[in-house]
């Protein structure tokens, strides 16, 4: 019989089709709508910017506590009863949380609801990491693993950024033209639906519950715990403690300028950049480690945010935020790949929704904490906070340097 060649074997877009792509963009979406169609309604309907805030802050708090757990079920029972049932409850919960703010319930109530959302919430992204790393490592020639992984990653967090740039923008027409209700009355619309058709895409049986590579009883979860894979999420929950203070001491930073309605737009040029960068790590050469990638794109990252604390103009600020996308999406990359690489056995889920809470856990940390500073110290406090991060990020890396062996 005829083996096909490494350079002939189908591709992995081809393996998986077109529609998944496709789909998996679209089911990320509701996602991105949430925080800030919670936080936008709230305000509206309530009058509280600071219940607002709070509301959009459960929302992520029941992602982060709640998400590796859904992560674990769809390595135990497989993706698609675990996504179907999420995306149900999380249609459901949406639905209700519009009753509870337009009603006469308490704030406890209120945040309740906000909760029940992040923890309801179906984790796309980190299920689609798994699901096409699975489908590599099952069906790719050895040969072309490698890159094809990192390409993958590459994509994955391109879109998460593509979305996550998107979603509020969606949020903002939807509250504005139609009714504050909008945006989560069509999140949970597009849950039901696009959600729905992900977990049942022919692509959730390479990871269903029977099919566990070689037939092989998956890892203890005690491998979840090896300091090489938690060096991988310390470092990644330090992206997400930049992104939480970067966007919040950018808001203050505009705010003392007159014009916070703009750190958004600012904010768009390192997404931007940051999305396009990550789409270009698929082509650097193998020889460029992913350790080395980590610290070079790490520094890169430091370097951006040591100009963030000195900038003193808009036309600075905007060279510094342009720096810190050359940094951070090739960075978030890096440490996606690494998470895919050092995945235990059958427990590949469980450690991309770790990464996604990871960063989700960081970002709501530091936006409180770059906040808090902000409005009690200053905004060049504030500025400092992004540096704090990317130190951690820098750290997480020289660790990581020490703990991956040279290949000569």
């Amino acid at each position: 019989m005829t083996q096909t060649s490494p350079t002939t074997s189908p591709s992995l877009f081809t393996m998986a089709g077109w529609p998944y792509f496709l789909i998996a963009f679209v089911a990320r979406l509701p996602f991105a709508m949430m925080v800030v169609g919670v936080l936008t309604m709230v305000v509206t309907a309530r009058g509280s910017l600071s219940l607002g805030g709070l509301s959009s802050a459960a929302v992520g708090a029941g992602t982060a506590l709640i998400g590796p757990f859904l992560g674990a079920a769809a390595d135990r029972y497989g993706q698609r009863p675990v996504l179907v049932a999420a995306a149900v409850v999380n249609s459901a919960m949406l639905a209700v949380f519009a009753l509870v703010v337009y009603s006469p319930a308490t704030d406890v109530a209120v945040l309740a609801a906000g909760f029940a959302i992040g923890a309801s919430a179906p984790q796309v992204s980190p299920m689609s990491r798994s699901r096409l790393v699975t489908i590599i490592d099952e069906r790719m020639p050895e040969a072309r693993r490698a890159r094809t992984t990192s390409a993958t990653m590459s994509y994955e967090s391109a879109a998460d950024e593509t979305v996550f740039v998107f979603g509020p923008f969606l949020v903002g027409i939807l509250a504005s033209f139609i009714a504050p209700w909008a945006p989560i009355v069509l999140a949970a619309v597009l849950t039901l639906v696009f959600v729905g058709a992900f977990a049942l895409h022919p692509t959730g049986r390479h990871v269903s519950a029977s099919r566990t590579p070689g037939g092989a009883a998956p890892s203890a979860v005690s491998e979840l715990f090896h300091p090489a894979l938690l060096t991988v999420v310390v470092g990644i929950f330090g992206v997400g403690l930049f992104f939480g203070s970067t966007l919040t001491a950018l808001t203050a930073f505009m705010a003392d300028r007159g014009a916070p309605e703009q750190a958004g737009l600012l904010y768009g040029v390192m997404g931007i950049g940051s999305a396009i960068l990550a789409l270009g790590v698929a082509w650097l050469p193998a020889r460029f480690t992913l350790a080395a990638r980590w610290l070079v794109f790490g520094g890169i990252l430091l370097a951006g945010s040591a100009l963030v604390v000195t900038a003193s103009s808009v036309g600075m600020m905007t060279l510094a935020l342009a720096l810190l996308g050359i940094g951070v999406g090739p960075t978030l990359v890096t440490q996606y790949s690494l998470g895919a690489s050092r995945s235990p056995l059958g427990r590949s889920a469980t450690v991309m929704t770790m990464l996604g809470s990871g960063v989700v856990v960081g970002q709501a940390l530091a936006s409180a904490v770059t906040g808090e500073l902000a409005e009690s110290v200053g905004t060049q406090a504030a500025l400092m906070m992004p540096l704090v991060a990317s130190s951690i990020v820098v750290a997480a890396g020289i660790a990581n340097r020490f703990m991956t062996p040279i290949r000569r």
